[in-house]
């Protein structure tokens, strides 16, 4: 007890520059080995070093900080309020240092970190649930940040680097194919979602026989290719729509038509949404194909989303 008075009031007369050295992590070390072995010889022979210098090493601690760490007899060592308060600290600092190259690999090799995914409406219906659950069983490391987004926003996110990669309606705007990759994920029918009623049996319509109903589709600006292709099926089967109404997401345009403002032409995973009073038919006429693509920035250097783009490689 004597020498640690001894040694507090030398503390209190330290020089500022020796306050203000930095604390090294072989520092904590050696305190974390002594506080748990309460011993030095004990503690330097687990450090795989002699004693004197360990104790040495000790002493310079406790008179950076100002303040002993250890009760030191001939026969024990036990741990000061400051040592108590400091163990803790120490070892949980010491385990996160222990862990910063398995952090580093898996950062480096994509299998932790973060992704931010935007996905258009529809994309909930069919390719985002899979996608998502084999994602997260071979990377339970990385966070995903998920963001619901209309094509024309998505491709402004990617422009500006807001965003990783977005699932969206091809093709891309040659503005934006300049900056950005794309690749197809899915790719599916149109068909007809309509108000219950509206068309007997069960099997395929025609538009010519649904010319009387409204269409209720997206503005235009959303996704132009898809707009088009919309209007192109009735152009096609030699019938004018009538477009009764205007709504931006696909939850919004099955609800019209459940309330029966309308009909709507609607990719074929969408007839996943179950709505009361609507009824999903396949067309009779000639159906293009709707594609679902994934786009990211060519100049991206995720390796999270190197991670995705691998996973969409590899058979499910």
């Amino acid at each position: 007890m004597i020498r640690s008075r001894l040694i507090h009031r030398r503390y209190q007369s330290m020089p500022a520059s020796m306050s203000e050295s930095r604390l090294e992590l072989r520092q904590l070390r050696y305190f974390a080995a002594v506080a748990e072995e309460k011993h030095f010889g004990r503690a330097a022979a687990r450090l795989h070093m002699t004693q004197p210098p360990l104790s040495q090493a000790i002493a310079a601690l406790e008179e950076m900080l100002g303040t002993p760490l250890f009760l030191r007899t001939k026969r024990s060592v036990a741990l000061t309020p400051a040592g108590v308060a400091l163990l803790p600290e120490a070892q949980r600092i010491l385990q996160q240092a222990a862990a910063l190259p398995d952090l580093v690999r898996r950062a480096a090799s994509g299998a932790s970190g973060l992704l931010s995914l935007s996905f258009i409406s529809t994309a909930d219906y069919s390719i985002l649930p899979p996608l998502l659950q084999r994602f997260r069983a071979r990377y339970p490391q990385v966070q995903i940040d998920l963001r619901e987004a209309t094509t024309d926003i998505q491709l402004e996110d990617l422009m500006q680097g807001k965003i990783d990669a977005g699932l969206l309606l091809p093709p891309l705007p040659e503005k934006a194919a300049a900056v950005l990759d794309c690749r197809p994920v899915l790719s599916e029918p149109l068909i007809a979602a309509l108000p219950q009623g509206a068309a007997r049996g069960r099997g395929p319509v025609s538009l010519k026989s649904l010319r009387e109903l409204p269409l209720i589709i997206f503005p235009r600006r959303i996704s132009p290719a898809f707009h088009d292709t919309i209007l192109s099926c009735f152009r096609d089967a030699g019938v004018t729509p009538h477009i009764g109404q205007e709504a931006i997401q696909m939850q919004t345009i099955v609800g019209l038509v459940s309330a029966g403002m309308g009909m709507a032409l609607v990719p074929q995973s969408v007839s996943n949404l179950k709505r009361p009073g609507v009824d999903y038919r396949p067309l009779s006429d000639p159906t293009p194909q709707i594609q679902t693509g994934l786009a990211w920035r060519r100049d991206s250097q995720s390796t999270v989303l190197r991670a995705l783009l691998e996973l969409l490689d590899t058979p499910a």
